[in-house]
């Protein structure tokens, strides 16, 4: 028999303390743009549609344009949920299409990395921005598949919020070999930590089973 995952309250992460200390100004802005008759989804589009378009000036090398729109579209990730919330639109399908477009989003900017070092012949800049993608993929598949068993596992250090603030100021102001290697070390551990998290919680539940 599968054991039911445990009802101890997850670790509370830097994302969620964020959230409630920027909630005040979060729903301030967002209220501007649900009376524009802004739908949420249109800030979720036009984030992604950012991010590849600062994900083209970085393989170019620029930098500060990149990173800028980076920063930037940020911003806009973070209102759609605010937004949805305000007109009374948030869903599950709603969550999974923003989690969908991060991962969207995220990948693109790395992949305008490791384009513009591999037109470099910078074979230490495409292995970074490789192994800083990967990591920041396996961050959210943890998750994703322990949610698909019934677990909530969002515990570590790099979440997609750390990620954000490490990512985009080191772009902007032109290190973005600083950001991939602190992004690249970080995710890795923070997807092992969510592993470690998983499997302590499924033991603990599976001891509580048997002592039943």
């Amino acid at each position: 028999m599968t054991s039911r995952p445990s009802t101890s309250p997850a670790p509370v992460t830097l994302t969620d303390r964020a959230r409630r200390t920027f909630a005040g100004v979060l729903n301030r802005a967002a209220r501007v743009f649900v009376r524009l008759g802004i739908h949420p989804n249109v800030m979720t589009l036009t984030g992604v549609f950012g991010n590849f378009i600062a994900a083209y000036f970085l393989a170019q090398g620029n930098w500060r344009i990149g990173g800028g729109l980076v920063i930037v579209m940020g911003a806009f990730d973070a209102l759609d949920g605010a937004m949805a919330r305000l007109r009374g639109e948030s869903s599950a399908w709603g969550a999974f299409v923003d989690s969908v477009s991060d991962r969207y989003s995220e990948l693109a900017i790395f992949f305008g990395l490791l384009w513009h070092y591999a037109q470099q012949g910078d074979a230490v800049g495409v292995t970074l921005a490789y192994i800083a993608a990967a990591g920041s993929v396996l961050v959210s598949y943890v998750r994703a598949r322990a949610a698909s068993l019934g677990w909530d596992v969002k515990v570590g250090v790099l979440s997609r919020f750390e990620r954000y603030l490490v990512l985009a100021p080191t772009l902007a102001v032109g290190l973005p070999k600083l950001g991939m290697t602190i992004v690249a070390l970080g995710a890795h551990f923070t997807a092992l930590q969510r592993i470690a998290y998983m499997r302590r919680m499924v033991r603990q539940s599976s001891r509580r089973g048997d002592q039943k």
